[in-house]
């Protein structure tokens, strides 16, 4: 790739870093009301639709840049713990679509990719939430366990929105990016 088209891409993707940074200051909101902490935002999208342009690595460029900034400005609150938890989460969900679509192209690799790296997502934050949340909340593991059933369902919808509309999108997104 020559360094024209490598200064493209780079520009591209960072255009996919700043929309997702600005997709969570402008959308982000907790699903369920007891455990307001756990907030829905849409900032996975154009990362998953990094993810499928320019390749799993790429998606997890995009997850580490993007969770840097957004834990640094719009989420500040949340602080490293935050970061590293949108890191984790997130950069599983795109790995794993971004292998299964990376080979084959299609509708039917994008859906099965977009589900697995969901269902994925929900598996390893199970046991992130059991390591990490307790480490930097001081919350005992009792208590982590308690608000599991939420964190899983939080995790599947998250996952579970965020792929549904980077499906919808990507396909009609994709040429400007191959561009």
């Amino acid at each position: 790739m020559n360094r024209k088209l490598k200064n493209v891409r780079l520009a591209k993707m960072a255009m996919l870093v700043a929309l997702a940074v600005v997709l969570v200051m402008l959308i982000h909101f907790p699903i369920f009301p007891a455990v307001a902490f756990l907030e829905y935002d849409p900032a996975d999208i154009p990362i998953l639709i990094g993810a499928f342009a320019f390749g799993p690595l790429a998606g997890v460029l995009l997850t580490v840049i993007a969770s840097l900034i957004q834990g640094l400005t719009v989420s500040a609150a949340s602080g490293a713990y935050g970061i590293i938890m949108h890191v984790v989460a997130t950069s599983v969900l795109v790995t794993t679509a971004g292998l299964i679509y990376r080979r084959h192209k299609t509708k039917k690799r994008a859906v099965i990719g977009l589900a697995a790296g969901s269902l994925a997502m929900v598996v390893v934050m199970f046991f992130a939430n059991m390591v990490i949340t307790p480490l930097f909340t001081g919350m005992p593991l009792a208590a982590v366990m308690e608000l599991m059933p939420f964190i899983l369902l939080f995790n599947a919808v998250k996952a579970g929105i965020n792929s549904i509309v980077t499906f919808l999108l990507y396909k009609r997104i994709s040429p400007f990016l191959h561009r």
